[in-house]
C-alpha cells in the first residue's frame, strides 16, 4: 500500500468514525444542530494539516495546539456545555489517531481504537449503568413540609407542583416569617436533555437575598 493510499484509507475511517459519532450517536440524543459544523469541520481540516506533516510527533502536537489556540480564540465567547466540549475534544483527537495509526500502517489497532470510541459513546448516550440528575435551587413557599418528619410529604408535593421525578430534597436556610424555605431539589434529567442547563419550574421568586 502507498502513501496516496494509506492517505485515502485514513481519510475514509476518519470521516466514517466522525460521521458516526455526530449522527447516529450525538444528534439523536441531543437533537441539537448548533455544533455539528464545527465538530465535522475541525474534525476534517485537522486530518488534512495532519496528514502533510512528515513527523508524528509533531503532528499529535500540531494537532492538540490547533485545538488548543481554538478553545481560547472561539470558544472563550460563548459559553459551552461539557458535553458538546468533550465531543469536541474527541473530534480533534480523532485525526491525530487515525494519521499516526496510518503513518505505521496499524490498520487492525487503528479500526479497533475507533469502533471502542464509538461503542463506549453509544453506550454513555444510552445512559446505560448511569442516572442522569438535576439539582436546582429554589425557594418553596410551605416551611411546616421542612420537618424531617414530613420528608415524604414534601418530595410528594414537589413530584406533583413539578411533574418532575423529585428524587431527594436538601434543605436550607427556613423563613418563617415568610413561611418559605430554601430546597435543593435533585430530580432525574428527562430523556434528550442529559448535559444541558434546564430549568422546568420556579415555585417561588428567588433574589438569592439571605
Amino acid at each position: 500500500m502507498n502513501n496516496f493510499d494509506d492517505f485515502l484509507y485514513g481519510f475514509g475511517l476518519n470521516l466514517l468514525t466522525a460521521l458516526v459519532i455526530v449522527r447516529v450517536i450525538y444528534y439523536p440524543t441531543n437533537r441539537n444542530k448548533t455544533y455539528i459544523f464545527s465538530f465535522l469541520a475541525l474534525n476534517t481540516v485537522l486530518f488534512f494539516v495532519l496528514s502533510f506533516l512528515t513527523s508524528i510527533e509533531l503532528g499529535v502536537g500540531v494537532g492538540f495546539g490547533l485545538f488548543a489556540i481554538f478553545s481560547i480564540m472561539r470558544y472563550r465567547t460563548d459559553s459551552i456545555p461539557i458535553r458538546e466540549m468533550t465531543y469536541m475534544f474527541i473530534l480533534a483527537a480523532l485525526p491525530v489517531l487515525n494519521i499516526a495509526g496510518s503513518k505505521v500502517e496499524a490498520w487492525r489497532y487503528l479500526v479497533v481504537a475507533d469502533l471502542a470510541i464509538v461503542l463506549v459513546l453509544a453506550l454513555l448516550e444510552a445512559g446505560w449503568g448511569f442516572r442522569f440528575e438535576y439539582s436546582q435551587s429554589i425557594v418553596y413557599e410551605g416551611a411546616a413540609l421542612a420537618h424531617p418528619a414530613r420528608r415524604d410529604e414534601l418530595l410528594a408535593d414537589l413530584r406533583k407542583r413539578t411533574g418532575l421525578e423529585v428524587t431527594r430534597v436538601a434543605i436550607g436556610k427556613l423563613d418563617y416569617v415568610k413561611d418559605t424555605v430554601r430546597l435543593q431539589v435533585y430530580y432525574d434529567a428527562p430523556r434528550g436533555a442529559e448535559g444541558k442547563k434546564f430549568v422546568p419550574f420556579v415555585l417561588a421568586t428567588d433574589n438569592g437575598d439571605d
